[in-house]
């Protein structure tokens, strides 16, 4: 039973095609499944689990994100010139910091 290809309209063709492809989807599909379970029934002969063949370890419970708002660092040094200019001694040294380093302060008498 072979359809005549050549008399078939474009829309019979393209159903056709789409029909084929379904198909072909489906057929794909029962292998895999089939194939799986020989290799379960393979390994289950040898008293191993499929899992512990391949390597496959079950899903982990991944840890979430914090989503409360970020502490504030208390702030370690403070601006003898200007004592509302404060650093918590991370990240990039301010300005004032730097130039009172530079003018001999040192950072303990900077301290709060």
């Amino acid at each position: 039973m072979k359809p005549d290809l050549k008399s078939m309209t474009r829309k019979e063709l393209e159903k056709l095609k789409a029909n084929i492809d379904k198909a072909l989807v489906k057929l794909a599909e029962k292998d895999k499944k089939a194939a799986l379970a020989a290799a379960e029934k393979a390994a289950a002969a040898h008293g191993f689990s499929l899992a512990e063949i391949t390597g496959d370890a079950p899903a982990r419970k991944t840890r979430k994100a914090k989503t409360g708002p970020k502490k504030v660092s208390v702030p370690k040094y403070q601006n003898p010139a200007d004592k509302s200019q404060t650093w918590t001694g991370k990240g990039r040294q301010p300005d004032w910091f730097k130039s009172a380093i530079a003018s001999g302060t040192t950072p303990d008498a900077m301290e709060i």
